[in-house]
Protein backbone atom coordinates (compact mmCIF):
# COMPACT_ATOMS: atom_id res chain seq x y z
CA UNK A 1 0.00 0.00 0.00
CA UNK A 2 1.78 3.42 -1.23
CA UNK A 3 2.06 5.93 1.85
CA UNK A 4 1.00 9.66 1.58
CA UNK A 5 2.09 12.40 3.92
CA UNK A 6 -0.52 15.45 3.30
CA UNK A 7 0.50 18.60 4.92
CA UNK A 8 -2.57 21.09 5.01
CA UNK A 9 -3.40 23.30 7.52
CA UNK A 10 -6.75 23.91 6.01
CA UNK A 11 -8.62 21.34 7.84
CA UNK A 12 -11.42 20.76 5.89
CA UNK A 13 -9.23 20.15 2.40
CA UNK A 14 -6.89 17.61 4.56
CA UNK A 15 -9.98 16.00 5.28
CA UNK A 16 -11.65 15.87 1.81
CA UNK A 17 -7.98 15.17 -0.01
CA UNK A 18 -7.29 12.38 3.18
CA UNK A 19 -10.86 10.57 2.46
CA UNK A 20 -10.42 10.01 -1.07
CA UNK A 21 -6.85 8.75 -1.09
CA UNK A 22 -7.85 6.58 1.54
CA UNK A 23 -10.39 5.42 -0.64
CA UNK A 24 -7.74 4.70 -4.03
CA UNK A 25 -6.24 2.75 -1.39
CA UNK A 26 -2.91 4.78 -0.19
CA UNK A 27 -1.65 4.87 3.37
CA UNK A 28 -2.30 8.55 4.48
CA UNK A 29 -0.58 10.37 7.47
CA UNK A 30 -1.12 14.16 8.26
CA UNK A 31 -0.01 17.36 9.39
CA UNK A 32 -1.36 20.83 9.83
CA UNK A 33 1.49 22.60 10.15
CA UNK A 34 5.40 22.72 8.00
CA UNK A 35 7.30 21.59 11.14
CA UNK A 36 4.94 19.00 11.82
CA UNK A 37 5.09 17.62 8.38
CA UNK A 38 8.89 17.91 8.57
CA UNK A 39 9.31 15.50 11.66
CA UNK A 40 6.79 13.19 10.16
CA UNK A 41 8.49 12.51 6.93
CA UNK A 42 12.17 12.46 8.73
CA UNK A 43 10.63 9.52 11.09
CA UNK A 44 8.87 7.69 8.73
CA UNK A 45 9.31 8.48 4.92
CA UNK A 46 6.57 8.26 3.06
CA UNK A 47 6.09 7.19 -0.72
CA UNK A 48 4.81 10.89 -2.01
CA UNK A 49 4.50 13.57 -0.23
CA UNK A 50 2.11 16.94 -0.43
CA UNK A 51 2.45 20.06 0.42
CA UNK A 52 0.60 23.31 0.77
CA UNK A 53 2.82 26.50 0.39
CA UNK A 54 1.20 28.92 3.14
CA UNK A 55 1.64 26.46 5.81
CA UNK A 56 2.34 28.27 9.33
CA UNK A 57 5.20 27.22 11.24
CA UNK A 58 7.16 26.21 8.26
CA UNK A 59 5.94 27.09 4.73
CA UNK A 60 5.92 24.58 2.16
CA UNK A 61 8.31 25.78 -0.14
CA UNK A 62 10.74 25.66 3.34
CA UNK A 63 9.47 22.21 3.71
CA UNK A 64 10.51 21.31 0.33
CA UNK A 65 13.52 22.32 0.20
CA UNK A 66 14.53 20.79 3.13
CA UNK A 67 13.10 17.43 1.89
CA UNK A 68 14.57 17.45 -1.64
CA UNK A 69 18.32 18.10 0.59
CA UNK A 70 17.43 14.40 2.79
CA UNK A 71 15.33 12.33 -0.15
CA UNK A 72 14.56 12.07 -3.60
CA UNK A 73 10.44 11.45 -2.40
CA UNK A 74 8.40 12.90 -5.33
CA UNK A 75 6.89 16.08 -3.69
CA UNK A 76 3.87 17.87 -4.78
CA UNK A 77 2.94 21.12 -4.05
CA UNK A 78 -0.71 22.77 -3.95
CA UNK A 79 -1.00 26.63 -4.14
CA UNK A 80 -3.61 29.43 -4.08
CA UNK A 81 -1.33 31.32 -6.39
CA UNK A 82 -0.92 30.36 -10.27
CA UNK A 83 1.72 32.63 -11.97
CA UNK A 84 4.54 31.22 -14.28
CA UNK A 85 7.10 32.78 -11.47
CA UNK A 86 5.64 30.74 -8.41
CA UNK A 87 5.70 27.85 -10.33
CA UNK A 88 9.46 28.09 -11.60
CA UNK A 89 10.45 28.61 -7.39
CA UNK A 90 7.99 26.13 -6.54
CA UNK A 91 9.73 23.25 -9.41
CA UNK A 92 13.15 25.25 -8.50
CA UNK A 93 13.00 24.21 -4.59
CA UNK A 94 12.59 20.43 -5.52
CA UNK A 95 8.70 19.96 -6.20
CA UNK A 96 7.92 17.15 -8.86
CA UNK A 97 4.66 19.03 -9.46
CA UNK A 98 1.95 22.08 -8.85
CA UNK A 99 -1.56 21.87 -8.46
CA UNK A 100 -3.09 25.27 -8.36
CA UNK A 101 -6.27 25.34 -6.17
CA UNK A 102 -9.28 25.03 -6.58
CA UNK A 103 -8.30 21.85 -8.65
CA UNK A 104 -10.72 18.89 -9.29
CA UNK A 105 -10.02 15.62 -7.17
CA UNK A 106 -9.85 13.75 -10.47
CA UNK A 107 -6.97 15.89 -11.27
CA UNK A 108 -5.18 15.22 -8.10
CA UNK A 109 -5.54 11.77 -8.06
CA UNK A 110 -4.16 11.52 -11.19
CA UNK A 111 -0.98 13.79 -10.10
CA UNK A 112 -0.63 11.76 -7.55
CA UNK A 113 -0.69 8.43 -9.09
CA UNK A 114 2.13 10.10 -11.65
CA UNK A 115 4.08 11.17 -8.74
CA UNK A 116 4.27 7.62 -7.83
CA UNK A 117 4.81 6.35 -11.41
CA UNK A 118 7.59 8.98 -11.36
CA UNK A 119 9.36 8.17 -8.10
CA UNK A 120 9.26 4.39 -9.02
CA UNK A 121 11.32 5.27 -12.01
CA UNK A 122 12.68 8.39 -10.71
CA UNK A 123 16.80 8.27 -12.05
CA UNK A 124 19.70 9.59 -9.52
CA UNK A 125 19.68 12.95 -9.06
CA UNK A 126 21.66 15.63 -11.14
CA UNK A 127 25.57 16.26 -9.85
CA UNK A 128 26.76 18.00 -12.42
CA UNK A 129 25.75 20.60 -15.05
CA UNK A 130 28.09 21.42 -18.08
CA UNK A 131 28.24 24.08 -20.70
CA UNK A 132 31.22 24.07 -23.13
CA UNK A 133 34.14 24.78 -20.91
CA UNK A 134 32.14 25.39 -17.82
CA UNK A 135 31.13 22.91 -15.34
CA UNK A 136 28.95 22.63 -11.88
CA UNK A 137 29.43 20.34 -9.05
CA UNK A 138 26.51 21.19 -7.29
CA UNK A 139 26.89 18.66 -4.38
CA UNK A 140 30.83 20.37 -3.75
CA UNK A 141 29.16 23.96 -4.68
CA UNK A 142 32.36 23.97 -7.05
CA UNK A 143 32.84 25.65 -10.38
CA UNK A 144 35.22 24.58 -12.91
CA UNK A 145 36.17 26.41 -16.54
CA UNK A 146 38.24 23.75 -18.18
CA UNK A 147 40.66 22.22 -16.17
CA UNK A 148 41.00 25.39 -13.96
CA UNK A 149 38.46 26.26 -10.40
CA UNK A 150 36.58 29.51 -10.23
CA UNK A 151 36.48 31.23 -6.77
CA UNK A 152 32.28 31.92 -6.87
CA UNK A 153 30.93 33.37 -3.91
CA UNK A 154 27.15 31.48 -2.56
CA UNK A 155 25.00 34.10 -4.39
CA UNK A 156 26.72 33.76 -7.28
CA UNK A 157 27.15 30.03 -7.36
CA UNK A 158 23.12 29.88 -6.88
CA UNK A 159 22.50 32.36 -10.28
CA UNK A 160 25.08 30.30 -12.50
CA UNK A 161 23.65 27.13 -11.40
CA UNK A 162 19.75 28.20 -11.85
CA UNK A 163 20.66 30.54 -15.39
CA UNK A 164 22.86 26.92 -16.49
CA UNK A 165 19.44 24.88 -14.90
CA UNK A 166 17.30 26.47 -17.54
CA UNK A 167 19.27 27.52 -20.10
CA UNK A 168 18.48 29.15 -23.45
CA UNK A 169 15.07 30.23 -21.38
CA UNK A 170 14.77 34.74 -20.21
CA UNK A 171 14.58 34.51 -16.46
CA UNK A 172 13.61 37.98 -14.73
CA UNK A 173 15.08 40.24 -12.11
CA UNK A 174 12.40 39.62 -10.20
CA UNK A 175 12.39 35.55 -10.08
CA UNK A 176 16.44 35.15 -9.74
CA UNK A 177 15.69 37.79 -6.68
CA UNK A 178 12.74 35.87 -5.76
CA UNK A 179 14.81 32.35 -6.14
CA UNK A 180 17.97 33.07 -5.04
CA UNK A 181 17.51 35.98 -2.06
CA UNK A 182 14.41 34.72 -1.04
CA UNK A 183 10.92 35.86 -2.04
CA UNK A 184 11.05 38.14 1.24
CA UNK A 185 14.22 39.71 0.27
CA UNK A 186 13.57 43.80 0.87
CA UNK A 187 16.24 44.32 -2.17
CA UNK A 188 16.10 46.15 -5.39
CA UNK A 189 16.02 43.86 -8.13
CA UNK A 190 19.70 45.87 -9.57
CA UNK A 191 21.04 43.78 -7.16
CA UNK A 192 20.70 40.94 -9.34
CA UNK A 193 22.52 42.87 -12.06
CA UNK A 194 25.49 43.73 -9.75
CA UNK A 195 25.92 39.95 -8.72
CA UNK A 196 25.66 38.90 -12.57
CA UNK A 197 27.97 41.88 -13.10
CA UNK A 198 30.75 39.77 -10.31
CA UNK A 199 29.74 36.55 -12.18
CA UNK A 200 30.61 37.34 -15.95
CA UNK A 201 33.95 38.76 -14.46
CA UNK A 202 34.98 35.51 -13.25
CA UNK A 203 33.51 32.99 -16.33
CA UNK A 204 33.41 34.74 -19.20
CA UNK A 205 36.37 35.35 -21.60
CA UNK A 206 35.45 39.20 -22.04
CA UNK A 207 32.76 40.33 -19.58
CA UNK A 208 32.07 43.30 -21.49
CA UNK A 209 31.01 41.20 -24.69
CA UNK A 210 29.60 38.21 -22.68
CA UNK A 211 29.71 34.63 -24.27
CA UNK A 212 27.35 33.24 -21.65
CA UNK A 213 25.05 35.40 -19.58
CA UNK A 214 23.09 37.38 -21.93
CA UNK A 215 21.16 40.37 -21.10
CA UNK A 216 17.51 40.59 -22.61
CA UNK A 217 16.78 43.96 -22.31
CA UNK A 218 13.95 45.01 -20.07
CA UNK A 219 13.18 41.78 -18.66
CA UNK A 220 16.69 39.85 -17.10
CA UNK A 221 19.03 36.86 -18.08
CA UNK A 222 19.75 33.94 -20.30
CA UNK A 223 22.43 31.44 -20.27
CA UNK A 224 23.55 30.31 -23.81
CA UNK A 225 22.78 27.01 -24.34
Amino acid sequence: MPSVLLVEDDENVRETLALNLRAEGYDVRLAADGEAGLESARSEPADVVILDVMLPKLDGLTLCRILRRESGVPILLLTARGTETDKIIGLEMGADDYIVKPFSLGEFLARVRAALRRGLTSAAPVQEIEAGPLRLDLAARRTFRADRELNLAPREFDLLSLLMRHRGAVLSRDLLLARVWGEDFPGDPRTVDVHIRWLRQKIEADPSNPEWIVTVRGVGYRFEA
